[in-house]
């Protein structure tokens, strides 16, 4: 799996921002048994970066913790069989793997929930990461039941990585 960072914007975190990305996109994609090599593109900005793409892409004047930008379409959220049939279409042909997305993290929401929540930067620096892969994956929280799932899913996948609250 390849995981191009790109930083807008200093980070100063206490933990290597970098080598924690790589831990919860490979440990997202093994969870979910997504079958293939996987191009993932991280962008760390702050808050005056993520309201201009939340403006220009979202119509939202205003900064949000993360946007995910999934390059794949899905049936259903984490059903990977039907992605062969459109592998073609969304391989990088340099490297083979299947370009599965965009991450676009605001550090200054990333300290700012830490706070606010009550837990550690690298915490909720791991979740927003997750919450995004599985946006990747096609899970989305726009209706009780969707977001119940996906909900569970972080829960589960950062207990198992002893990443907690």
């Amino acid at each position: 799996m390849s995981l191009f960072i790109e930083k807008e914007t200093d980070t100063d975190f206490s933990f290597d921002e970098e080598a924690l990305a790589k831990e919860v996109t490979d440990y997202a994609i093994e969870h979910e048994g997504f079958p293939f090599e996987a191009e993932i593109n991280l962008t760390l900005t702050d808050n005056d970066g993520i309201h201009a793409i939340n403006k220009e892409y979202r119509d939202i004047d205003a900064p949000t913790d993360v946007l995910s930008f999934p390059m794949l379409s899905y049936e259903s959220a984490g059903d990977f069989s039907k992605l062969e049939d459109d592998y073609d279409d969304n391989f990088n042909p340099d490297t083979g793997e299947i370009m599965l997305g965009d991450i676009i993290i605001s550090v200054d929401k990333v300290k700012e929930q830490a706070k606010s929540y009550g837990h550690s930067e690298k915490r909720e620096y791991a979740f927003l990461i997750l919450h995004s892969m599985l946006h990747l994956f096609g899970y989305d929280h726009m209706t009780p039941e969707e977001a119940a799932i996906m909900e569970g899913k972080q829960t589960e996948i950062l207990n198992e990585m002893n990443i907690l609250r």
